[in-house]
């Protein structure tokens, strides 16, 4: 519909009271600023010609002015009169925006580009605010890499592990609730040290974990610098040399004993073979052939991708056959739930060290120092080197890269060497545990003339 066009005097056309626009004309229809139906009102100031209020079909009143620009018709718009309630302040403003466009400028596209500067500030001060240092940490959480740089899949207890650090000791803390493009590299050296001063070895996980986290943030567009690059842990690395003595070995058997299935046995084969913890938890019963005492673990199932072969003494084949049955043989073989691995191994060492404590305090021995699931390998390194094997023996039955140093096809091939050795050492750090926790065995059948052999298997039994 066409706009019904009045122009007004200027002595008698605006007159305003208490700061607000009101305007009256002749005409009974339009009194007090009501328009027609479906029509728009447009009021002409007679003072600056091209200046005028702007009134909708719903009553919406707008200052505005319309003038040429390089022979095009422009309207600008000043706000409504909610916004600007002076007719001096609003006709000062058109004859701003007039005077520019005699220039040359185009003032109407320069407020556009104003405004959706000031909206993209806006936006991303409301995205500033949004993403959080927790809220990115739960983010993270989820769109992590699930693999690490080798291309390798990460174990999901590692994954869980990381996600459950940063949000216990990062995401709640202080920090948290504020903007991560806030949080300085100040401000992460102050945490990790207060974490240090009582955990130094956890406030350098944590550290590491921080680090890859805010990489992580970088790449993806949510912030511009990683704010602990270059940064050094808080804390240096202490070499651990936590082993355990033999009286402590017959204590966490013991213990072991006591807390039984799943986590009782597994913490036992840990001591007996020396792998590392993920290693044997996710281990599944098709690597292993009990008649031929054999533990195969793949390259891919391997920390450093080296795959080996472990004998498996008697006691570690007594221990697996005691295992629940598996439903399939390529089920996990440490698993309460059939599809995904044991998990929770923390509060498990920690019933274990209880239980050791208390004994150690019955029988009047030393208190128990605490220890990690990573010192019984060191334990059995020790043990066996104690016993007199090879230190190159014991790095092959850990797997560790280092060792001997061999590199290329030879490295290859070099996995299957020293496998009667690595038999020999573990069968003897077995015998050795054996006579700790008391276990005796029947002695070798002896041949006889006797042409009724007897059908009585001797079994195994525990000394008291």
């Amino acid at each position: 519909m066409p706009s019904l066009k009045i122009t007004l005097a200027a002595a008698d056309a605006l007159t305003w009271s208490s700061g607000l626009a009101r305007w009256r004309e002749d005409d009974p229809t339009h009194r007090n600023g009501k328009t027609p139906k479906s029509r728009r009102v447009e009021i002409w100031d007679s003072v600056l010609p091209g200046f005028g209020l702007r009134i909708s079909d719903r009553g919406r009143k707008t200052w505005q002015a319309l003038y040429r620009l390089n022979g095009k018709m422009i309207r600008a718009s000043f706000g409504t009169i909610a916004k600007v309630p002076n007719v001096g302040d609003a006709r000062e403003l058109a004859r701003q925006s007039m005077t520019k466009a005699s220039a040359g400028a185009n003032p109407v596209e320069e407020k556009r580009a104003a405004e959706a500067e000031q909206k993209r500030l806006a936006e991303a001060e409301e995205e500033r605010k949004q993403n959080t240092l927790a809220v990115v940490i739960k983010r993270y959480g989820v769109e992590r890499p699930k693999v690490n740089q080798k291309g390798k899949p990460l174990a999901p207890e590692y994954l869980a592990e990381i996600v459950r650090c940063l949000d216990k000791d990062v995401a709640k803390s202080k920090h948290g609730p504020r903007p991560i493009k806030d949080v300085t590299t100040k401000d992460l050296k102050a945490l990790l040290r207060d974490i240090a001063k009582t955990r130094p070895g956890h406030a350098r996980h944590v550290h590491a974990y921080l680090s890859t986290f805010f990489a992580w943030a970088v790449e993806e567009d949510i912030i511009d610098a990683n704010p602990l690059a270059g940064i050094k842990a808080p804390a240096p690395k202490v070499e651990r040399d936590r082993a355990l003595e033999d009286a402590e070995i017959r204590l966490f058997w013991k213990a072991c004993d006591q807390i039984g299935w799943p986590f009782g046995p597994l913490f036992q084969l840990l001591l007996l073979l020396g792998p590392r913890r993920d290693e044997l938890a996710r281990s599944t019963r098709l690597q292993f052939d009990l008649p031929k005492q054999t533990w195969i673990l793949r390259g891919r199932d391997a920390k450093n991708d080296d795959a080996l072969i472990t004998h498996l003494p008697r006691l570690a084949v007594e221990i697996i056959e005691k295992l629940p049955p598996i439903k399939s043989s390529e089920g996990y073989l440490f698993t309460t739930t059939g599809e995904r691995p044991i998990s929770g191994f923390g509060h498990a060492a920690e019933r274990v060290e209880k239980i050791m404590r208390k004994m150690a305090a019955e029988e009047g021995l030393p208190e128990i120092e605490h220890f990690t699931r990573h010192d019984l390998r060191r334990s059995l390194a020790t043990g066996m080197a104690a016993l007199g094997v090879a230190p190159h023996i014991v790095d092959k039955i850990l797997n560790h890269s280092g060792g001997t140093t061999i590199t290329g096809v030879a490295r290859i091939y070099n996995r299957f060497q020293y496998r009667d050795e690595r038999k020999a050492a573990l069968g003897l750090w077995a015998d050795h545990i054996e006579n700790l926790i008391g276990l005796v065995r029947p002695r070798e059948p002896v041949e006889s003339d006797d042409p009724m052999p007897s059908n009585v298997v001797e079994l195994a039994t525990v000394r008291a």
